[in-house]
């Protein structure tokens, strides 16, 4: 027996567009974003993709993709889990700055330190790794045995807690998952097996 993994980021938020470190902060998302959430959702539909549960982070940008994926799905009955543990990686000092600006104040490599390494976090925010010390034992009590059951479950979520999964079922190395880039508003979607390790990578 094999369930379904799907992993989606929020579409593009207004701070995406600005440039700004966002981490726990709460945006909007664009219209583009908007746009990127209903197609998700009218890719899942035409796919007649009708998952059993949903999680989603505490963030509204996150929980607004999923709103607008299950219009288009036209699913109204569900049940939605809310959880910090999927919320994206907190920048702390950086949250809300430009990310030019940042790099005028801190410098170009140290800031592409924060940004691109695995465990150096920036002041008073988590680092990669950090991210992946909440996410990851939340995705393995939580998610993963209810995917190994053979159930279809849907993840809206944020690049960096994202990641952290990713990095997780596909055994990847901290510098394999730092170069990986997910987009905003697309799905990445798994077949995984019985024990929860990893299937397939399936195309949506």
């Amino acid at each position: 027996m094999t369930g379904t993994l799907i992993l989606v980021r929020h579409g593009q938020s207004e701070w995406n567009l600005k440039n700004l470190f966002t981490g726990w902060r709460n945006p909007g998302l664009t219209e583009k974003g908007i746009e990127e959430a209903r197609e998700t959702g009218r890719v899942l539909a035409a796919k007649s993709i009708v998952p059993d549960l949903y999680y989603t982070s505490s963030l509204k940008r996150a929980q607004h993709t999923l709103d607008l994926m299950l219009e288009e799905m036209d699913i109204v009955n569900v049940t939605i889990v809310r959880n910090t543990a999927l919320n994206e990686r907190d920048y702390g000092d950086l949250a809300g700055l430009n990310k030019d600006d940042a790099r005028e104040k801190w410098g170009d490599e140290q800031v592409h330190i924060w940004r691109r390494s695995y465990d150096v976090p920036p002041p008073g925010g988590e680092s990669l790794k950090d991210t992946a010390a909440r996410a990851l034992p939340y995705y393995e009590q939580e998610i993963q045995p209810k995917v190994a059951a053979g159930q279809t479950i849907l993840v809206s979520a944020h690049g960096n807690s994202l990641r952290a999964l990713v990095m997780a079922i596909e055994g990847l190395t901290p510098e394999e998952i730092l170069k990986r880039e997910i987009a905003t508003g697309q799905p990445t979607a798994y077949k995984l097996k019985a024990d929860g390790s990893l299937d397939k990578r399936i195309d949506i």
